[in-house]
């Protein structure tokens, strides 16, 4: 069934508005995927904040070609039944969601990705970056980094501390 104009030109705008605000948008080919699957990806990638759509690629590259970060991104690896998850808060977040997906269904296969700077990514630097810790991962572990010379000096001198009031009690008794 033909998509009317006014409905195209929705799409492309919807299309051009979630690559302009996402600071990665993943393609992974779903051709075998049932509709079941499809929806429980759709959940699972919401759960992550990552938004799935399914666009035709030519009015994918429509959309491209209308932001400067992508007018002069090459569109070949546009191919085939493709969908395209985005985040506009997480960089990995959409490789991720894809790649766990795909470890489980072997019908999605992720094709490469479009950096929120314009560069187009190989489907193995993409999955490179699903295998990354997440962005909230990152933060604890810097945190955690952060206040173990506070954890290590406070334990030392408790320990300090401790043996002084045992000194004090068994002096006392």
């Amino acid at each position: 069934m033909a998509i009317s104009r006014d409905k195209k030109e929705t799409l492309v705008a919807k299309m051009k508005e979630n690559l302009e605000n996402a600071k990665m948008t993943v393609f992974a080919e779903y051709q075998g995927l049932s509709v079941a699957d499809v929806q429980a990806l759709r959940l699972l990638a919401r759960e992550a904040g990552v938004s799935i759509n399914v666009v035709k690629n030519r009015l994918v590259k429509v959309a491209l070609q209308d932001l400067d970060t992508y007018k002069n991104l090459e569109t070949s690896a546009l191919k085939g039944q493709l969908l395209y998850a985005t985040s506009d808060s997480d960089e990995v977040a959409p490789a991720q969601v894809l790649d766990k997906f795909a470890a489980d269904h072997e019908a999605l296969g992720i094709r490469g990705a479009f950096s929120g700077e314009g560069a187009l990514l190989a489907e193995s630097e993409v999955k490179a970056l699903a295998k990354l810790p997440s962005k909230n991962q990152l933060i604890a572990e810097v945190v955690a980094q952060l206040l173990s010379p506070v954890h290590d000096t406070t334990n030392a001198l408790s320990g300090n501390l401790h043996g002084l009031l045992d000194g004090v009690e068994a002096k006392a008794q």
